[in-house]
């Protein structure tokens, strides 16, 4: 006897979409089985508190596995007749977590597909092959990390081959169309399909696809299983939140005692060899037919193991979709037990045991993977009470951790709920080390930038040649709006009036020995926690004089020679990785010391740590001169004070722009881009600046040599107290995102000179250090509110709504009562 099915199974008779319905007023209308293909439930999110749940795509909801897999088959087989006789050549891209087994499932109905999915676990030694964010979703930052890098990117001289990107649900569109016009940008194509289960997009996103299509010169098809829309009455996030909150409240409630733990068995799997878990890496029609011969006796293996248990769920891994699904398949075809199959997830969705409601119940548990962006709770939803008399839990080798099996871990929450736990590990799979191509060595003054060659090696690629510049006002517009990242174009560099280029001298002159004692404590710190000769690694721009003055005090009071570069790292996108490649091929890692000239609320530090979880050896922590955020631990001073550098754009950092990134311009081995202003040299200070303060350093020795001591002998651990300050900020003002909150003097000043500011707020009796960030507010017209309180000196606040006329927080015009 076979547990298969014959047709789909939908949670319940009642909709699961009925009890969200009810009580807001949201409405799904469309094609006749939609309210079969979706329930709703809810979430706490700023921009959306309902969340649309597939009953088969096999993450929140078990479902037979043969329904999961058959889904994603179906719609494949639809895509190979709509390709023809390209459809051989088709490459295959998923989206993670969520459409991972979706698209490979896809890719098996297109039968001769590659396959590959997105990811947001970085592979130490493989370099991405692009990347991009997904807004809406509640991790956002998504690798792609393919074996063959030729999979995206097609080979030279050849014809690319179609691309299809399968998604569970195309809500907006802007995922899909984003990741296209970045891949397109690199190696274009002809062809196109987007493959989702249900459309539920608007009418005017409907209309932009045709409109995308004649702007990137491509045919793109849109092949689903079901269409339809959302209604959203007014005010329903505002009441959807409002009843997040007060389910949770009552959930608070303390749990009756569970029944006892069941065993939890392990079952050895002969995973044949050189078969990928999944399509992280890509997945050849080659590892699909070996994976088919192996997947009865492996099935027979886990069948062997689960005793008389008759309703079995077979529980994948987060991004782990695939592998878990397939042995599920074979599971339905080997056993008489009924076999259902879901996956754990990252998401956080609110339980309500009611039968007209998709999530009823979930269990927590912390993450036992080590993920890149660290620790955090973790989501089986629809498993405690749905009576399954076993559970296997299929997980990669990665994440076969002492979290896993620790007492609060995943197996002990499935053990409390079932007869018998299966533990099932998938090796993963790691592609070999990819060599990276020959890179250039770095740029280096004076055909580079104005420093002496000796003081920095720029690891960037040189864009003076290129229009890179466009109007702040312009460029705030399509940051805002999602239309594109602020590192894919310069601001026009702003040249400083008579008035403030004499304020910056003042500003010099004064601080001048305050900046050099930081700049010798930080060094010595540095000296004797990470000597005897370690590489400065600055973060370009602003790191770069701090690097440069770092070098020089080595020298000057050592006679220590020190290696310093700089290189990009982009807000949202990471550090150059083959900048870090390089850097890995000509010194040790662990030499390596990046620097930075100040600390905001730390989102750079995070972006580093993040961006280095690929690599091997490289300690993510930043030296810095000021850390007012209280974010790294080695630093000069943690006072938010003026360091001059920061009034300047490119004519106090050796006449180079920003760093740009930008698909175009930017290929898989190249550096990030730069410019090198040679037409700004009769207004460049940044060898005054750099001299200025190496002329103090003999009067500040000592005290720098007491300072870096007790703090060596100090507990300089990071208190995070800027972070919090700045969530403080943004929620108080109205804002609701951080990235438009940028503390201190340093950031403050970048917001005057680069961005559309809102307002400042200055710490009230602030003095002298804020006698630029005054004239510059006056000059644009921008208020300066003093507050008490405030962990900062000043706190600059993009317009956060920005379109050009705004002027409230809500983006809307003041009027007069």
């Amino acid at each position: 006897m076979s547990g298969r099915a014959t047709r789909e199974e939908t949670v319940d008779v009642v909709w699961s979409g009925s009890w969200v319905a009810e009580r807001l007023g949201v409405g799904l209308d469309g094609d006749g089985d939609l309210q079969d293909l979706l329930g709703l439930a809810l979430r706490r999110n700023p921009k959306r508190a309902h969340l649309l749940v597939s009953n088969i795509l096999g993450k929140h909801v078990p479902q037979l596995p043969s329904v999961v897999h058959g889904s994603g088959v179906a719609l494949g087989r639809r895509v190979r007749e709509l390709l023809g006789d390209e459809a051989d050549r088709a490459v295959v891209l998923g989206y993670a977590e969520t459409a991972t087994g979706l698209g490979h499932a896809v890719a098996d109905g297109l039968g001769t597909a590659t396959y590959l999915h997105s990811t947001r676990r970085p592979v130490p030694g493989v370099a991405p092959a692009g990347g991009f964010e997904e807004s809406h979703s509640h991790a956002t930052s998504h690798l792609l990390l393919p074996e063959d890098r030729t999979l995206l990117l097609g080979t030279p001289g050849t014809a690319p081959a179609p691309l299809v990107l399968v998604d569970d649900e195309f809500s907006t569109g802007n995922t899909v169309l984003n990741t296209i016009r970045a891949l397109h940008a690199l190696h274009p194509r002809e062809r196109y399909v987007i493959v989702a289960l249900v459309d539920m997009r608007s009418a005017e996103d409907r209309g932009r696809l045709t409109g995308f299509a004649a702007e990137v010169g491509a045919r793109v098809d849109l092949v689903t299983r079901s269409s339809g829309t959302v209604s959203l009455p007014d005010g329903v996030l505002e009441r959807g939140q409002e009843l997040v909150a007060a389910q949770e409240e009552l959930a608070a409630t303390p749990a009756l005692p569970g029944t006892p733990a069941a065993p939890c068995v392990r079952v050895a799997l002969d995973w044949p060899a050189g078969v990928p878990d999944g399509g992280r890496h890509g997945f050849t029609p080659a590892h699909r037919t070996a994976l088919e011969a192996a997947l009865p006796e492996m099935a027979d293996r886990i069948t062997g193991a689960l005793g008389e248990a008759r309703k079995v769920l077979v529980l994948g891994f987060e991004e782990l979709m695939y592998a878990p699904l397939r042995l599920g398949t074979a599971l339905e075809e080997r056993t008489a037990a009924e076999v259902r199959y879901s996956t754990t997830t990252r998401s956080p969705v609110l339980a309500v045991d009611d039968p007209g409601y998709a999530i009823r119940s979930r269990l927590v548990f912390p993450a036992h993977d080590d993920p890149a962006d660290g620790p955090g709770d973790r989501y089986a939803y629809n498993v405690a009470g749905a009576g399954f008399d076993a559970i296997v839990a299929v997980v990669d080798s990665h994440a076969d951790t002492p979290e896993l099996h620790a007492p609060d871990g995943l197996l002990a929450r499935l053990a409390a709920h079932t007869g018998r736990v299966l533990l099932v590990v998938v090796p993963s799979y790691t592609p070999e080390r990819q060599e990276a191509a020959m890179l250039p060595e770095p740029l280096r003054g004076p055909d580079f930038s104005s420093y002496p060659a000796e003081d920095v090696g720029w690891l960037l690629q040189d864009l003076s040649g290129t229009e890179l510049e466009a109007p702040t006002e312009e460029r705030e517009e399509a940051i805002q709006s999602g239309g594109a990242h602020y590192a894919e174009s310069l601001p026009v560099e702003y040249q400083p009036s008579p008035e403030y280029q004499a304020l910056f001298t003042a500003a010099l002159e004064t601080s001048a020995a305050r900046v050099a004692r930081a700049v010798g404590t930080v060094t010595e710190t540095v000296l004797a926690e990470r000597g005897p000769r370690p590489v400065l690694v600055s973060l370009a721009r602003a790191g770069t004089p701090v690097g440069v003055l770092m070098r020089r005090w080595a020298q000057h009071r050592h006679g220590i020679d020190l290696p310093h570069y700089a290189v990009s790292i982009v807000r949202g996108r990471g550090i150059d990785a083959n900048a870090l490649r390089w850097l890995a091929a000509h010194h040790d890692p662990a030499d390596v010391v990046f620097v930075d000239g100040w600390t905001g609320k730390g989102a750079i530090t995070r972006e580093l740590a993040d961006a280095l979880a690929g690599f091997e050896r490289f300690d993510p922590e930043i030296a810095v001169l000021a850390d007012p955020g209280g974010c790294v631990r080695t630093y000069g001073t943690r006072e938010d004070f003026l360091i001059p550098s920061a009034c300047l754009n490119s004519t106090v950092s050796g006449l180079i722009s920003r760093t740009v990134l930008r698909a175009d311009l930017v290929g898989p081995h190249d550096f990030h881009g730069g410019k090198f202003y040679r037409e700004l040299a009769d207004a460049d200070v940044s060898l005054h600046f750099l001299d200025t303060i190496t002329a103090r350093f003999d009067e500040v020795a000592e005290a720098a040599d007491t300072e870096a001591k007790a703090l060596l002998a100090a507990d300089r651990a990071p208190t995070w107290e800027g972070w919090a300050a700045v969530e403080r900020i943004s929620e108080e003002y109205g804002i609701h995102d951080v990235n438009l909150v940028k503390p201190g003097v340093g950031e403050t000043t970048r917001v005057l000179l680069r961005r559309v500011p809102w307002k400042i707020l200055a710490q009230r009796g602030a003095g002298a250090d804020l006698d630029h960030v005054r004239l510059l507010a006056a000059q644009r017209g921008v208020p300066v509110e003093e507050v008490d309180g405030l962990p900062y000196s000043c706190v600059g606040l993009i317009h956060p709504q920005y379109t050009r006329g705004a002027t409230g927080a809500d983006g809307k015009a003041v009027t007069e009562k």
